[in-house]
């Protein structure tokens, strides 16, 4: 689909391997819209060695193995979110708002060990909405350029917001540098360690700009998941009963409740989080890729059709997940058709229920060398939540006028009729409201939370 005058959209499973799997493409400009004080971090680093070198220092804080040295302050901030759920006494909760507010805990944490209470405080909630207005700048840059021209960054400086986020990050790095770095382990303590072993050079320039790209990505895009989870869980209730199953039969005591082999047998848990990953990718739109300067004297061809230099290419992610090519009925959530016949969990790439080739039509982490290094996290924070949340409570959609928030309207045009599907809005992450739900203990077994 031509999306503008220098712009195609493909929706493949080929044009996927074509564009992301091919050592002649790159990241488009348009990713340039992006860069904070002139510094490129991982996100917008379109040269493939400078990009290598980042991904080889960031990536090994972001692993399993930095993952299970991080999981016990992961515990304590789920704890919280378990305990707020419990103090509501089954008064409607705002899922969207509690998962933000838990997310960004979590990577301020991870980060640099950092406490921003926003679970429990109001005093740091401008980091929230500091993000909302950078991805808002970004997303409008790189889907209108001529509004850069327009002089409206000064505007966009001059947000409150987002003088007090760059502060706060800055109060951060500031106040982790100042610790010992063995005192946590966090995303500092194991890029410094990962540098000393490389001897590679990185200033501290760059550690603020990833470190704001970290924070950014690493809370919404989780905290995303997490809320459509509980939306599709609320929504689907022979799911949420098969899941509340596995979850209550596999483990004797919500303190069990970690990563390890227990957890990983749970595969109809890791196959309801691959189907709303599926259905409602937290990063939904465009990654926009273009054929670098190298010439060769070949055509970059894509699906079959020879693309002109200079021309804006990429497959919407959104789309590929609701071709029925590869995924019947792709409007239903059905977390089976990423179990196999004995009811067991496969890798999406060898689910049965699907032709052969949607092997890569699963791309909610994108594909690729430029795949999201937050895999890990983003797995492990989503099944340690949800299990949890369903072995202390039992919960369903709320009753009355907000029962209704974040599910599609009849009648409605523009794809948003689906009352079935969580609806989300393409900020370069995903803007969106509610589930709200209710949340009743089950008996005696919060006991271990007070």
């Amino acid at each position: 689909m031509r999306y503008g005058p220098n712009r195609l959209i493909f929706n493949s499973a080929a044009a996927l391997r074509d564009i992301h799997q091919n050592p002649k493409v790159t990241k488009s400009r348009l990713y340039l819209f992006s860069l904070n004080d002139g510094v490129p971090f991982i996100f917008n680093s379109l040269d493939r060695i400078v990009h290598l070198r980042k991904r080889k220092i960031i990536g090994p804080a972001l692993s399993e193995r930095s993952m299970r040295l991080f999981e016990p302050t992961l515990a304590e901030q789920m704890d919280i979110f378990l305990k707020q759920l419990l103090a509501a006494h089954s008064s409607p909760i705002n899922l969207t708002e509690r998962c933000r507010r838990l997310a960004m805990d979590v990577v301020g944490h991870l980060a640099f060990g950092f406490p921003l209470d926003l679970q429990t405080k109001d005093e740091h909630y401008y980091v929230l909405s500091g993000f909302s207005i950078a991805n808002f700048r970004i997303n409008s840059y790189m889907n209108f350029p001529f509004l850069s021209k327009l002089g409206l960054d000064h505007l966009f400086n001059r947000s409150p917001f987002r003088r007090k986020l760059r502060s706060v990050v800055q109060k951060m790095i500031t106040t982790r540098l100042a610790q010992d770095r063995k005192e946590t382990p966090d995303f500092y303590s194991i890029v410094m360690d990962n540098l000393e072993t490389k001897s590679v050079n990185f200033q501290r320039s760059e550690l603020f700009t990833e470190s704001l790209f970290f924070i950014s990505a690493g809370g919404d895009t989780v905290s995303t998941a997490m809320a459509s989870l509980f939306f599709y869980l609320s929504r689907n209730k022979h799911c949420y009963n098969k899941l509340s199953n596995e979850i209550r039969t596999t483990f004797k005591s919500g303190n069990e409740i970690r990563s390890g082999p227990q957890l990983a047998r749970c595969g109809y848990l890791r196959a309801c989080i691959d189907e709303t990953l599926r259905m409602s990718p937290p990063i939904g739109g465009t990654l926009w890729r273009e054929q670098s300067n190298q010439e060769d004297g070949e055509p970059f061809v894509v699906d079959g059709h020879v693309i002109p230099r200079g021309t804006h290419v990429g497959v919407n992610i959104y789309s590929i997940h609701h071709n029925e090519k590869y995924f019947p009925e792709p409007f239903t959530f059905k977390p089976e058709r990423w179990l196999n016949r004995d009811g067991k969990q496969v890798a999406p790439e060898a689910a049965v229920v699907v032709p052969s080739d949607a092997q890569t039509a699963f791309t909610p982490f994108s594909v690729g060398a430029r795949s999201c290094v937050g895999k890990p996290m983003a797995y492990l924070e989503s099944s340690l939540l949800v299990a949890k949340t369903l072995w202390y409570f039992d919960f369903e959609k709320c009753r009355g006028s907000r029962s209704e928030i974040g599910s599609g309207k009849e009648g409605a045009r523009g794809g948003r009729g689906r009352v079935s599907e969580f609806q989300l809005y393409d900020v370069i992450t995903s803007r969106h409201d509610g589930p709200y739900l209710t949340f009743v203990p089950r008996g005696d077994y919060c006991e271990e939370l007070q």
